[in-house]
């Protein structure tokens, strides 16, 4: 009974693909009303094809006063999307539309909110790549690194 319980657990195990468990591809981030992010480091294993990252606005303040996004860029990109960024405006979760520099992004929340952005890790292994918020103000201190490794 047992050896067949086994060969049973087995023959599931050989049919999933040698791909990371589901939980490893979706990572959870807080940020706060005292404007910061609960890491400063996150990485995804390069066997995610693609990574869903969960915002969470654990303070209670309004998006138009505290709020916070979540921005994916190379690390050398960030500066420029800060500044154009803000130009652009709340409306448009302060970065600029349709800019190729930005990898992922979630649209800016306030408090006791949650959103989400899901994006592929095809080339971005080895990659610098740096998250943020882009709300005015925010990218110098709520800012961290991210790597597909």
């Amino acid at each position: 009974m047992k050896k067949n319980r086994l060969l049973a657990a087995a023959a599931v195990f050989a049919l999933v693909p040698f791909t990371a468990f589901a939980d490893e591809c979706v990572l959870t981030i807080e940020s706060t009303d005292q404007m910061n992010f609960s890491e400063k480091k996150m990485a995804a294993p390069a066997s995610c094809e693609t990574v869903k990252v969960v915002l969470k606005h654990t303070g209670s303040m309004a998006r138009d006063m505290m709020g916070h996004n979540w921005v994916l860029t190379k690390r050398d990109d960030m500066q420029a999307i800060v500044k154009e960024g803000a130009a652009a405006g709340l409306d448009n979760n302060y970065l600029p539309q349709g800019d190729d520099r930005i990898i992922a992004a979630t649209e800016v929340i306030g408090g006791g909110e949650t959103t989400e952005v899901e994006f592929s890790t095809a080339g971005l292994a080895g990659e610098k790549m740096t998250f943020f918020c882009s709300f005015p103000g925010h990218s110098g201190i709520m800012k961290g690194s991210f790597e597909v490794k």
